[in-house]
């Protein structure tokens, strides 16, 4: 499949290696829809015990959304791609089979995102954790601010969206965000397969509704999700957001203007 990569390197557990390195495997439609695809596979598979979320290369998990296919949405289209953003990740937020993001370099925007909607974190010690949305003009989109809120807390979640500053692996470990930080990709793939080695032991029945239960405590809330989204789609009306990624485009700090 275009863009990504899939194997098992244990017997049941699923490695999906996220593969447009020379975008730093930036999520555009084409991938989120491969992605979605994968999972849903995933959730019928009775080999597929547990899966692995990764990113090509040394630099990058997911270095956020396309922002040159996002630039040209209008209020509509973005509303409908933050729908199809949020109904992807709720799926992986809601498979059966446990997740882990194993994350390598950064994981900004709809790659903190992605990271979110797994059930496990482990990052290496070069990771970098952020929603730097604003800086373009405009907010999440793809579930992160109800996600960051329910593993950092609200104020936290709101000084790094409002701010789009980022996290060392260290601190977001510190914060709650990451379950585990070590020293090379080889050490996190070699932990990721340790924790679901010990998940594949145990009943995929039992496991199914560990994880329906914890999630039910930190439920999809409609409105949340919902606000969310029409605020994203209402950001790409604005001459900020013109501004934002016509900026970032040219490799050049924003005027904002407010308008």
């Amino acid at each position: 499949m275009k863009n990504i990569r899939t194997h098992f390197d244990h017997p049941h557990v699923l490695t999906v290696t996220m593969s447009r390195p020379a975008a730093l495997n930036a999520l555009d439609n084409e991938t989120l829809d491969g992605l979605r695809e994968i999972i849903q596979e995933a959730y019928q598979s009775v080999k597929t015990r547990g899966i692995i979320i990764t990113g090509e290369g040394e630099k990058a998990f997911v270095a956020g959304a396309d922002i040159r296919e996002l630039s040209a949405l209008n209020a509509q289209q973005a509303l409908v791609l933050a729908e199809k953003g949020q109904q992807l990740f709720k799926l992986i937020a809601d498979c059966p089979k446990p997740v882990i993001a194993a994350v390598n370099g950064f994981a900004l925007g709809g790659g903190c995102e992605l990271a979110m909607a797994c059930h496990v974190r482990i990052a290496t010690e070069n990771a970098k954790f952020g929603q730097p949305e604003i800086s373009l003009g405009i907010i999440p989109g793809y579930g992160g601010t109800q996600r960051l809120a329910q593993l950092v807390g609200r104020g936290k979640a709101l000084e790094l969206i409002v701010t789009g500053d980022t996290l060392s692996a260290q601190e977001a470990k510190e914060l709650g965000l990451v379950n585990h930080v070590v020293a090379t990709r080889e050490e996190m793939m070699a932990l990721a397969h340790n924790i679901l080695g010990k998940v594949t032991t145990k009943s995929p029945l039992a496991v199914a509704r560990a994880i329906q239960s914890v999630n039910a405590g930190y439920g999809f809330e409609t409105d949340g999700y919902r606000a969310e989204a029409e605020n994203f789609a209402a950001c790409t009306t604005t001459q900020d957001f013109k501004e934002g990624t016509t900026a970032f485009l040219e490799k050049r700090k924003p005027n904002f203007t407010g308008q």
